[in-house]
């Protein structure tokens, strides 16, 4: 006799949820005022995404070729399935210190689940989250990408 009452109670929920989401579908047929969707692609122009989207980590430079990553690392630990890799140099300063500079920034699109753990992580605000999002290609390998441009340098007085 449960079995039967289950049953009947699932099917009722079911139909319950359908009506439901059907009467909210049925209320923006009627009073469209507010525009949900938009027409993609054809008005790449005027795209209106919103603030909070995430796209792709980026690391912005400046009008010197100067980005803020330390390298420190801090990114690549609170990456939760490895999307970003730091490859690490020794730089000698003029007064004769080794300090830790970042070689090469190897980001892998195809891995990110853009969940901005890295963002939060990195404590000198070095990269951040862009507001690209068509990233069809037909080679996967170009989602493997250097964040840091050839011949960039640490900005000045970033520690």
């Amino acid at each position: 006799m449960s079995f039967l009452r289950n049953y009947i109670s699932t099917v009722y929920n079911s139909v319950r949820s359908l009506l439901i989401g059907m009467r909210r579908t049925g209320y923006y047929f009627t009073h469209h005022k507010e525009i949900i969707t938009q027409n993609y692609p054809e008005n790449r122009d005027q795209l209106n995404l919103p603030e909070r989207f995430k796209g792709e980590v980026v690391m912005p430079h400046n009008d010197n070729n100067e980005h803020r990553c330390t390298g420190c690392t801090a990114c690549e630990l609170a990456c939760p399935n490895g999307t970003i890799k730091i490859i690490t140099k020794f730089d000698i300063s003029p007064e004769g210190k080794k300090k830790k500079a970042i070689d090469t920034f190897i980001y892998h699109l195809e891995l990110c689940t853009m969940c901005n753990l890295c963002i939060q992580a990195c404590p000198t605000d070095a990269i951040k989250m862009a507001q690209t999002f068509e990233h069809s290609v037909y080679d996967r390998s170009e989602f493997i990408k250097t964040l840091n441009k050839p011949d960039s340098k640490l900005m000045e007085g970033v520690e």
